[in-house]
């Protein structure tokens, strides 16, 4: 198993960046594909980016695509969540989670181990 920790939430305006950074307690962190979550008041937890095990291969939900950036550093153990031009819909907690396997990166339930969440909030 996997221990995973998010940091980097906070209050920012439209238009501003912000990076995530998760960070695991494990020694096995690069057998693992990672991927962010999000969950908005009121709203299902939605998926948000994907990143293979080596870093190689990477997959955004549309409505991230050409804003925010997944990376991850097998060497800290740490995988992170670029955000550019923020939007008020970007809104939510983000969480940080790990799985096994290939298949079905986008669905929550493909995924085995999930972080505490960080809070995003972007002002207009």
């Amino acid at each position: 198993q996997v221990q995973l920790v998010e940091s980097g939430g906070g209050l920012v305006q439209a238009g501003d960046s912000l990076r995530l950074s998760c960070t695991a307690s494990g020694r096995t962190f690069s057998s693992y594909a990672m991927g962010w979550f999000r969950q908005a008041p009121g709203k299902e937890r939605e998926f948000v980016a994907r990143i293979s095990r080596a870093g190689g291969t990477t997959q955004y939900a549309d409505s991230v695509k050409g804003r925010f950036t997944i990376s991850r550093d097998n060497a800290k153990n740490t995988v992170y969540l670029q955000m550019s031009s923020l939007k008020p819909e970007d809104t939510a907690v983000y969480y940080c989670a790990a799985t096994g396997n290939y298949s079905n990166y986008d669905r929550r339930n493909s995924y085995n181990y999930w972080g505490q969440g960080t809070q995003v909030t972007v002002s207009s």
